[in-house]
């Protein structure tokens, strides 16, 4: 069933549309992930989902109620991390878990269980008298995580959760997401990091407002633009800046210490970089065709879409 639908949502700040005709829907017991640069609209978008902020047109529903009409409801049905979440530093971990279930009017009885399954969930159970202004950034995520799930919502919104946070803490997060798919809980979540939403079930790329694709990763990759090369050489760094300046009609980027090039004329522009890179004195020492990550496919959707004039 449809724990979100989204018909033509759009928010305009002036003449500037944050959200600009979106339409999109997330399932019971799936992991939805809308990405994009900072700026492209998915804090805005989260912000009408949850009843936070009305739409200039368009209409959304989420958990079976209606975001403007029944936005009280939605509010109840939800949970939802913010990008600052509102975690009080001068309490303890436990301390703040209980104030969020009193919020929630969580009824007395089993909530203690509750909360004890939430702290052993989350591995915040030996820190639960720990000040929350004393945490890392990956467990104060965690600790806002189990103060949005204590009422038990039917979706769980959360914005660019891991941001800031240490890929290890990122990748513990994720895997608390999976088990909560075993409640079939709806997960909207936003993600500048490319590589981390893969792991959604379902992505959408948004920029300037707009939805540019959705779909699995897999499906999303399909609309790629364009082969990747992957080109190994001697400071990348600076390779990727002469690229950038020699081969204008190719898009060109860092990835870790390989500069990724996509390109239609995959044989032509593996002899023109070559020499490129062999003028300006960083040699290539290996050249080869590889899948196309979700940053190539979103700059390439995205490149795409301007050249359209769309």
């Amino acid at each position: 069933m449809e724990a979100i639908r989204a018909e033509h949502l759009t928010k305009k700040f002036g003449d500037f549309a944050a959200v600009d005709d979106l339409s999109l829907t997330v399932s019971e017991g799936e992991i939805f992930g809308l990405v994009g640069p900072d700026g492209a609209g998915k804090t805005t978008t989260m912000r009408l989902l949850t009843s936070i902020m009305e739409p200039t047109s368009g209409e959304a529903w989420v958990a079976g109620a209606h975001v403007v009409r029944e936005a009280e409801t939605v509010k109840e049905r939800i949970g939802y991390v913010s990008q600052r979440f509102g975690l009080y530093p001068d309490l303890t971990v436990q301390e703040n878990i209980d104030f969020y279930a009193d919020v929630y009017d969580v009824p007395r009885k089993g909530r203690k269980e509750r909360i004890d399954r939430l702290l052993a969930f989350s591995n915040l159970g030996p820190f639960r008298r720990r000040l929350a202004g004393n945490l890392s950034g990956g467990m104060k995520q965690k600790l806002g995580l189990a103060c949005a799930l204590v009422h038990t919502p039917k979706v769980l919104f959360l914005d660019e959760p891991t941001n800031g946070v240490d890929p290890v803490s990122r990748r513990d997060f994720w895997r608390i997401l999976y088990q909560l798919l075993r409640e079939n809980v709806a997960i909207f979540v936003s993600t500048a990091y490319l590589d981390e939403a893969e792991r959604a079930n379902r992505i959408g790329l948004i920029s300037h407002g707009k939805l540019l694709a959705c779909g699995t990763p897999e499906e999303v990759k399909q609309l790629m633009r364009g082969t990747v090369l992957e080109i190994r050489c001697r400071e990348p760094r600076r390779a990727v800046a002469t690229l950038r300046e020699k081969l204008p009609a190719d898009s060109v980027g860092l990835f870790g210490d390989r500069v990724h090039v996509v390109t239609g004329s995959p044989q032509t522009t593996t002899d023109r970089a070559v020499a490129i890179l062999s003028d300006a004195g960083f040699p290539v020492s290996g050249i080869r065709t590889v899948e196309p990550s979700l940053e190539d496919v979103f700059v390439s959707v995205l490149v795409g879409r301007e050249g359209d004039g769309r």
